[in-house]
């Protein structure tokens, strides 16, 4: 068969113990790797963690059904499936924008702590697969990712604004562009410069638009202090 070559390696032994856990180190690195470049709450070596931890937990599962014969061998695993939310939510962050970040670093661990969970029963093929597709979604996408959030038809932004400037002068002149303002919400905790205000409105365009030619007519609104797409 295909893989009898690896039969040998599926059975908890010193050299399968070996082999498991750097293939862990390997491939929860390289799957972290990108997140740490880009200094996201969890990084190279928390991936490299969670993904030996994961392996190391399904190690000891199958080891001891291996050794006593009895016992569900995934009660382990399932533990860990269900556990590692933990960590992902303390990566998840809402900034003072009401912006939510980090649910990309917190599905990488998730993912990672499955490759791990399948390193550590052995299941080799599926666990370097899975990890090079993990990889490959947190940074060969990212780019079509941004391109498709940049040509959405709805989109929310933080304006800041001078006193001068009317709420319904501003909403008026948003619609001349063909953009409907769906919804404006006053930021209280936000202060900005003294004599402005500042507020997070949903934008809605009539078809697909790119978002930096509209975000710079906006900008030349005279009153418009300052704006940033969330």
């Amino acid at each position: 068969m295909f893989f009898v070559p690896l039969e040998g390696l599926r059975q908890v032994t010193y050299l399968a113990i070996i082999l498991r856990i750097i293939c862990a180190v390997a491939v929860g690195g390289l799957i972290g790797l990108e997140r740490g470049m880009k200094n996201r709450p969890a990084g190279l070596r928390t991936y490299m963690l969670v993904c030996v931890g994961s392996c190391l937990i399904m190690l000891t599962n199958q080891y001891l059904y291996q050794v006593s014969g009895a016992g569900d061998p995934m009660r382990l695993g399932a533990q860990v499936v269900s556990g590692i939310g933990f960590l992902g939510a303390g990566t998840i962050i809402v900034t003072k924008h009401t912006q939510i970040k980090g649910l990309t670093t917190a599905a990488g661990l998730w993912a990672s702590a499955g490759v791990g969970l399948a390193l550590g029963v052995g299941f080799y093929e599926a666990a370097l697969v899975a990890g090079l597709a993990v990889f490959f979604v947190l940074t060969g996408l990212q780019k079509l990712d941004n391109r498709m959030r940049s040509k959405t038809r709805t989109l929310e932004v933080y304006i800041e604004i001078a006193d001068s400037l009317n709420i319904g002068a501003l909403v008026r002149s948003v619609r001349d562009m063909n953009v409907e303002i769906e919804d404006i919400q006053l930021e209280h905790d936000t202060v900005p410069e003294d004599g402005a205000r500042s507020l997070i409105a949903t934008l809605k365009c009539k078809k697909r638009t790119d978002h930096k030619p509209l975000m710079d007519k906006i900008r030349k609104i005279e009153g418009v202090i300052y704006l940033e797409e969330l």
